[in-house]
């Protein structure tokens, strides 16, 4: 089922989530299905449970956008564990549709999360999925996209998403 996603402006996209306790439910399994499905109904690459308003530290990415062949990935409880290298490059955010701007992260990362069945993995990444597990963990821990940009940039998109909201278009 496709949810409907948060829009920036909305206090759940900037608070801490919980770490989720219970795993292999039935109602984590349809969280995970549904964010996947709202995902890939928005073309995105990755979604974070916040954007579809729940606060629990659960993130869906496939950076093929679906395509076949591509590798679901279910983070749950993600931690960053280690980083290296810098790279930057454009993000854009379901929650913030329109703008994109250039956001410098680490070229790889190490995450250890939990799946659906509560087991541990350690995940490494880099370049384009080393830049969405950031970019989602972020998520979870009340951090958008905007607060990497220079306070001039953030500001401005800030006026326009404002301009939007008056305008009835956000």
């Amino acid at each position: 089922m496709v949810l409907k996603v948060v829009k920036y402006g909305d206090p759940v996209l900037e608070q801490k989530t919980e770490p989720v306790t219970e795993f292999d439910t039935p109602e984590l399994r349809k969280l995970v299905d549904d964010m996947f499905d709202t995902m890939y109904a928005a073309k995105g690459i990755g979604l974070a449970a916040p954007q579809v308003g729940v606060t629990k530290q659960v993130t869906v990415i496939d950076i093929s956008a679906g395509e076949e062949g591509g590798e679901k990935l279910v983070l749950i409880n993600p931690e960053i564990v280690e980083r290296a290298g810098s790279q930057l490059g454009e993000e854009g955010c379901l929650s913030i549709p329109g703008f994109r701007e250039d956001v410098k992260r680490a070229m790889r990362v190490k995450v250890v999360a939990k799946n659906v069945k509560g087991e541990t993995q350690e995940l490494d990444a880099e370049e384009l999925l080393s830049r969405c597990m950031q970019h989602e963990i972020d998520h979870l821990n009340g951090v958008l996209f905007l607060s990497h940009l220079s306070p001039l940039k953030r500001d401005l998109i800030r006026r326009k998403i404002r301009k939007l909201q008056k305008a009835g278009e956000w």
